[in-house]
């Protein structure tokens, strides 16, 4: 895009090889040229790895509190639920390597970026924490009908209790992150975050109840546990299999696109428009019909106002294609449009 003024030309080229913007400012009398670069994808991977960085060193010191607590204390709700935190770093460590491929610039073996590595990062977390509900079901069934019952000592709740307040700050901040960064792995590792702290409410229960007498309590909820763990699991196995398969975009936001790409001046008609997800990112392809009669350079001038629009309205975009056809209701020799039908 140019931009002209009495006293500097701007140009602003996209770097897709380095999924970078830069911005060169040029003196009319080339006395000056300086150059900025916005680095999106830097400021991603930064903000993704300071989130994960934080829940990994609470899960470290999780993990050392309530495997102690619960030796010492004679739980095994509480030991299983220090290795729950346990297997959360190392899922934690696979959502920043995700991340880290994704954020890749393209090269000659994929040249459409690694935006995909995220995605499958977020897909293999989904198995882990579906197989982890149902490991914490098999284990409650187990105790409920071996009657393997012990009473834990009365400090093992409050582990828990602390265990339950740091897991949920954990999700609450994982969370927004995956939501500001478009991020399905974060977004897994979130959940997996309040799995665990599910767990530990059901370890707070079953120690409650254990202490009171109601010893069955604590793997009646732990099973219930993993039922939720389970169900979140699988929505987010469906969520990363669509992804990976380059699912359809937003509807309702797709539809507006296409209004809006109406009002554009020289477009006689949009006879396509499709998106499709590619890990965070999004491509986008349209095609258009213009009139015939117009200049190669006004047809291009047309394309950039179509992929301006829907890089203004759709977020993380990264690619726009836009097919150009000529409307050959416009020329003697054929009417209606074959393409647009008009």
């Amino acid at each position: 895009m140019i931009i002209k003024n009495e006293n500097i030309l701007i140009l602003r080229v996209a770097n897709v090889l380095n999924n970078n913007i830069m911005v060169y400012i040029i003196s009319t009398d080339n006395k000056e040229l300086t150059s900025a670069m916005i680095v999106d994808e830097k400021d991603r991977l930064r903000l993704g790895n300071k989130i994960i960085m934080i829940t990994i060193l609470l899960n470290v010191l999780l993990t050392i509190m309530k495997v102690g607590a619960g030796y010492l204390g004679k739980s095994t709700a509480t030991i299983a639920d220090g290795l729950h935190s346990a297997s959360d770093i190392i899922t934690s460590v696979g959502v920043i390597v995700g991340m880290l491929l994704a954020s890749k610039p393209r090269d000659e073996k994929h040249q459409y970026g690694h935006e995909k590595a995220e995605s499958i990062a977020g897909f293999l977390l989904a198995l882990v924490l579906t197989f982890t509900g149902l490991k914490i079901g098999y284990e409650s069934l187990t105790i409920m009908i071996s009657g393997t019952f012990a009473v834990p000592e009365l400090y093992t709740a409050a582990i828990a209790a602390v265990s339950i307040a740091i897991k949920e700050y954990q999700f609450r901040i994982t969370s927004a992150a995956a939501k500001k960064l478009n991020s399905n792995a974060m977004m897994g590792d979130a959940w997996h975050h309040r799995s665990d702290a599910l767990s530990s409410v059901a370890a707070l229960l079953g120690i409650l109840g254990a202490r009171m007498g109601y010893v069955f309590l604590d793997p009646l909820a732990g099973a219930i546990v993993s039922l939720i763990v389970v169900k979140i699991g699988i929505q987010l196995l469906l969520a990363g299999i669509d992804e990976l398969m380059d699912g359809a975009l937003d509807e309702a936001q797709m539809n507006t696109v296409h209004s809006k790409l109406k009002d554009i001046d020289g477009i006689g008609c949009i006879t396509e428009i499709r998106g499709r997800k590619h890990g965070s990112k999004a491509y986008v392809d349209v095609k258009i019909c213009v009139d015939p009669h117009i200049s190669v350079y006004k047809g291009h001038n047309i394309g950039e106002e179509v992929e301006a629009l829907i890089k203004e309205n759709i977020e993380n975009v990264k690619d726009v294609i836009v097919h150009v056809d000529p409307c050959t209701r416009e020329l003697e020799v054929m009417s209606p449009c074959k393409t647009c039908n008009k």
